[in-house]
């Protein structure tokens, strides 16, 4: 199906983040205003219903969320003759977004840049009239096939192609993008102290504040300096320069005093042999 020349492009926007969809939202009406969000969805799977029964021009989809992922959403529509154009909201760092460029897929990164997401609008402007005249300009932007796709969703399960780490299979981190109360901000890897795994959260404290981030413990340290930072608990990951001091409870218990906060972690059992006295 392709667009009706002159219509109001329609659009479904989906992210588990209220505030962070909200902002997406807000920042189309003001860079896109003849866009019509058709359908707001909390999750992946609810995305795909959408994009079957409104079959927007455009997709914005975060990469996580509950059920499918915003690729695995992508991966099942886009065989289908009205899929749209598929623009993903991502956190990720810079090794998979030269990824996403060399594939010609459009992104937007958390948080939203008002002038990135202005070059995203005009270039879907532009896939759209193509689409619409049938015609394609030069060097257009490939179809986002399978193997695209399957590539992409390699990123987002933590693999990246010809990068190395901490642990030789992923870069290291250097900035994350953390929930601040009613904000996203910028929080650097040398300023964190403390990771602590809070449901599907991550919480993040450092000197004077603490956030919350969406990405597994596990992923998190795959990528951290070995040498910077101590797993002491399942759930908790201390930078070793701020431990100041372990105590022992009533109970026997391993506690770990930090120099700069005042929150006290237990040790559990399989960690206690990085306290013992040379």
């Amino acid at each position: 199906m392709k667009p009706v020349a002159g219509a109001a492009p329609r659009a479904v926007v989906a992210d588990d983040e209220p505030l962070l969809r909200d902002a997406l939202i807000d920042a189309l009406a003001q860079a896109w205003p003849e866009l019509q969000v058709v359908a707001v969805c909390g999750d992946g799977d609810a995305a795909l219903e959408a994009i079957g029964r409104e079959r927007p021009d455009v997709a914005f989809l975060d990469i996580r969320m509950p059920g499918r992922t915003g690729l695995q959403v992508a991966q099942q529509a886009a065989a289908a003759p009205h899929a749209p154009l598929w623009v993903f909201v991502t956190a990720y760092d810079e090794h998979a977004l030269d990824a996403f460029e060399r594939e010609a897929v459009d992104y937007l990164l958390k948080p939203l840049e008002p002038a990135r997401l202005a070059r995203a609008v005009e270039r879907l402007r532009t896939r759209l009239a193509e689409r619409a005249t049938g015609s394609a300009a030069p060097g257009a932007a490939p179809v986002l096939d399978a193997e695209v796709l399957r590539r992409l969703v390699e990123l987002a399960s933590g693999a990246a192609p010809g990068t190395t780490g901490t642990t030789g299979s992923a870069t290291p981190l250097r900035w994350l993008r953390a929930s601040l109360r009613d904000e996203v901000r910028l929080i650097a890897i040398d300023d964190v102290i403390v990771f602590e795994a809070a449901d599907k959260y991550l919480r993040v404290l450092t000197r004077d504040d603490e956030a919350l981030i969406r990405m597994p413990l596990k992923e998190v340290l795959e990528r951290l300096p070995v040498d910077e930072f101590w797993q002491i608990h399942r759930g908790t990951v201390v930078r070793t320069r701020e431990i100041a001091r372990t105590t022992r409870t009533l109970s026997g218990k391993l506690v770990v005093h930090l120099r700069s906060r005042p929150e006290r972690f237990e040790v559990s059992r399989p960690f206690a042999h990085l306290f013992k006295a040379d």
